[in-house]
């Protein structure tokens, strides 16, 4: 029985709750943008951190739960034996979560326009401050939540003895960097990686299991190859030209 980079009905309906998770999580946090009050930034932004770091413990927690349904799904269908429950991976901490936060809306403070250490972004109107800290956190707390999820599946795939590695699933609008680490198949294995993620990344994790056959889904093969071809040579800059080789043969967008 083989399994692939697209995963199965079950790898579908885990990326389609995922996302619905990430849709509804936006919805809640643009609703807590009232919070954040300009004249009062030094009280209010801490306030609005609060309820955010609610926001992603609760989409989380159902990030993980949904994760444990997919991979129990993924487990059936490989038919493997003996029992096996699914250990849900907890929050990220506050300080990893207050940190990102921060990060996302370090723009908001006022700064010198004389200060050559100002950016552009710092000098913007506070309103377009206010939408760009905005689209910032949203892609921060997607990830948090994700990768609540993402490393529920990697730690049921280190616990599991009936699963031998996982494999990176990227979907077909993903950036150059997780296409490449998708083309690289079931190569991580129990105990020697951690996926590697970034804001907004949507990419999910495929569990292989014993008796199964990996395969690399048409297009992930398709990565690979583009890979090998164009950017594999070039040490150093193998990454910079894999994107531009993805972009001259329509897989990436140009951006």
């Amino acid at each position: 029985m083989a399994t692939s980079s697209d995963g199965g009905r079950a790898a579908d309906a885990q990326r389609r709750a995922q996302r619905g998770l990430t849709r509804l999580l936006v919805r809640d946090m643009r609703g807590l943008r009232r919070l954040i009050i300009p004249s009062r930034l030094e009280a209010s932004v801490p306030e609005w951190i609060e309820a955010v770091r609610a926001l992603v413990e609760q989409y989380g927690a159902a990030s993980a739960s949904l994760s444990a349904d997919y991979y129990e799904a993924e487990r059936v269908a490989a038919r493997v034996t003996g029992r096996f429950t699914v250990p849900l991976v907890g929050p990220p901490s506050d300080e990893q979560v207050d940190n990102s936060l921060r990060w996302a809306t370090k723009d908001l403070w006022p700064r010198d326009p004389e200060d050559p250490a100002t950016t552009e972004a710092q000098q913007q109107p506070m309103d377009v401050r206010l939408e760009q800290a905005e689209k910032k956190a949203e892609a921060v707390a997607q990830k948090l939540v994700t990768d609540q999820g993402r490393g529920t599946v990697q730690e049921a795939v280190r616990q599991d003895r009936q699963a031998t590695a996982w494999a990176r699933s990227a979907a077909l609008g993903a950036c150059a960097f997780c296409k490449l680490l998708a083309s690289r198949g079931a190569v991580y294995k129990q105990d020697t990686a951690k996926f590697r993620s970034h804001d907004g990344c949507h990419c999910g994790v495929v569990p292989v299991f014993k008796g199964q056959r990996f395969e690399l889904s048409d297009h992930a093969s398709e990565w690979a190859r583009i890979y090998r071809d164009y950017a594999s040579p070039y040490p150093g800059d193998q990454l910079n030209r894999f994107r531009q080789a993805l972009a001259e043969h329509g897989h990436l967008s140009v951006l």
